[in-house]
């Protein structure tokens, strides 16, 4: 199974481990060039601008592109994803040259994680509408996709209207991967209807959550070469229970799962990294 990591230190949310909350950009770049040695897919990053203090995901969001356009750098081969990119909170053009521009600096490497969101107060701070999120972030990902790697660009809809415009830079991938985020049937219809991958939140393999995405999957009839991204709910421990992290994979893959967004038990830098050591080192992964 294709996997990637859950990045580590971009994001405080939970109980965290202590060395994360001390941890910068030394200790981020150590993470992204292990993990593009090892041969993982994908890095993360969150998107939140402001939030309430206190919050119980967290008040730790390092901004996609910035952090991306300096991992890009720092890496060869592994892809960058938004994990996921707040879709209402922009214009499509304006996500189409800034995250182009990422693509093409990156050499094509981009992937983008998106979502409506759910955080009222942040959408009230930044005077977006809230209640019609739905309608208008699917009308932006048509208008995304019209845009994303097209030099002059043109779409019409209800909420977004342009002609003619050029775009320069833009993404050098021809159609550049859209993960929908979302646990709901609606978040999963928009995923195979608009984009070309599907990431619900965190759930246990298996068990009832699991069953329930299966069954969705299966009665949605999800086109040949669709992306499934799940994530553990708990994180996995390669280092000392081996066995139980290939079932783990086994299980994600039997509930449907084609991608793998890896989160791991550690307790410093250095048993972080000899987690993705021995994950990479798994007959499954």
């Amino acid at each position: 199974m294709r996997c990637g990591i859950s990045t580590p230190i971009v994001t405080l949310a939970g109980r965290r481990p202590e060395w994360e909350h001390a941890a910068g950009l030394p200790e981020v770049s150590t993470v992204a060039r292990t993990a593009d040695r090892l041969g993982f897919e994908f890095l993360t990053c969150p998107d939140h601008v402001a939030v309430p203090p206190g919050l119980a995901r967290g008040e730790r969001f390092y901004d996609p592109l910035a952090t991306f356009s300096y991992l890009a750098a720092l890496t060869e081969r592994i892809r960058f994803l938004p994990y996921v990119l707040v879709l209402p909170f922009y214009h499509p053009l304006e996500l189409a040259k800034r995250y182009g521009t990422l693509d093409l600096l990156s050499g094509g490497r981009l992937t983008l994680g998106l979502g409506i969101g759910n955080l009222r107060e942040e959408f009230d701070l930044l005077g977006v509408p809230f209640g019609d999120r739905g309608p208008r972030a699917d009308d932006a990902l048509r208008a995304l996709r019209a845009s994303l790697s097209g030099g002059v660009v043109s779409y019409h809809g209800p909420y977004y209207d342009f002609a003619d415009l050029v775009i320069d830079p833009h993404a050098v991938q021809e159609r550049v991967p859209l993960w929908i985020g979302g646990h709901s049937e609606r978040a999963l219809r928009r995923a195979i209807t608009l984009a070309d991958g599907w990431a619900p939140a965190p759930v246990q393999f298996r068990g009832p959550d699991a069953t329930r995405l299966k069954d969705m999957l299966t009665r949605a009839e999800a086109p040949s070469g669709f992306d499934v991204v799940m994530s553990p709910q708990r994180p996995l421990d390669p280092m000392t229970e081996p066995e139980a992290t290939c079932e783990a994979v086994h299980a994600a893959a039997e509930a449907g799962a084609t991608v793998l967004n890896l989160s791991v038990r550690h307790r410093s830098l250095d048993h972080y990294l000899e987690q993705l050591t021995a994950f990479a080192e798994l007959p499954a992964s």
